[in-house]
C-alpha cells in the first residue's frame, strides 16, 4: 500500500498540476472517443498502450478480455459498453488481447479450474474462441478470442444498432508484451 500512496503522491505533486487545465475541463466534460476493452492483466495498460491523455479511453477490463454475449438482465459488461455507445458516443470499440494471457493459457492447456468456479464459468464466454482461432496454438487461441469477443460485442443492441447507422468501427488488437507490438485483426472476419 505504501508504494500506491507514494505514488498518489507524486501524482498531486508533479503529474496533477502540469495537467491542470485538462482536469478542469474533465471536471465537466466527458467524451471520450473510443471504448477500450481489454484483459484485466496488470501488465495490459491501455491508456499506457495508447499514450492516451486522460478522458480519451472509456475502458473496460475483465479477465480475458471477454465480453459476454448479450442477454437481458443486469450486466456490468453490457451496461458499460450500452453506457459508452449509447450515451458517450464513442466512434470506436477496440477489443484487445495480449500474449501469455493466463485465461487463454487455461483454456489452451485444459486447466483444472474446479476450485475456480467462477473463473471457470467467466470463461465460457470465450467458447466460441477456439472456432475462430483454427488451431490450438496458445497464439492463434488469443487471436481467436479477440474475434470472438468481437462477434458477442456485436450482438449488444447499441453496438448492432450503431454499426447499420454506420457510427461506430470495431476493432480487433492483439498486444505482446515482450516487444510492444500491437497487430490489428481484421473485425469484419469475426463478423462473418
Amino acid at each position: 500500500m505504501q508504494d500506491l500512496a507514494e505514488g498518489v503522491a507524486r501524482f498531486q505533486r508533479g503529474v496533477f498540476p502540469a495537467k491542470a487545465e485538462l482536469f478542469a475541463h474533465l471536471a465537466t466534460t466527458h467524451r471520450p472517443g473510443t471504448l477500450f476493452i481489454g484483459c484485466s492483466d496488470a501488465r495490459v495498460v491501455p491508456e499506457l498502450l495508447t499514450q492516451s491523455e486522460p478522458g480519451e479511453l472509456f475502458v473496460i477490463r475483465t479477465a480475458g478480455n471477454l465480453v459476454p454475449a448479450y442477454t437481458p438482465g443486469a450486466d456490468g459488461v453490457a451496461a458499460s459498453v450500452e453506457y459508452a455507445v449509447g450515451v458517450l458516443g464513442v466512434r470506436e470499440i477496440v477489443v484487445c488481447g495480449h500474449s501469455a494471457c493466463g485465461a487463454m493459457t487455461a483454456l489452451a492447456e485444459g486447466h483444472d479450474l474446479a476450485a475456480l468456479p467462477a473463473v471457470a464459468d467467466w470463461l465460457r464466454h470465450a467458447d466460441a474462441a477456439p472456432a475462430h482461432a483454427g488451431t490450438a496454438d496458445l497464439a492463434a487461441l488469443v487471436r481467436g478470442n479477440v474475434r470472438a469477443q468481437l462477434a458477442n460485442l456485436a450482438t449488444h443492441p447499441s453496438v448492432a444498432r450503431a454499426l447499420a447507422e454506420q457510427r461506430l468501427t470495431l476493432h480487433g488488437w492483439v498486444y505482446d508484451i515482450p516487444t510492444g507490438s500491437i497487430e490489428e485483426l481484421d473485425a469484419a472476419r469475426a463478423l462473418t
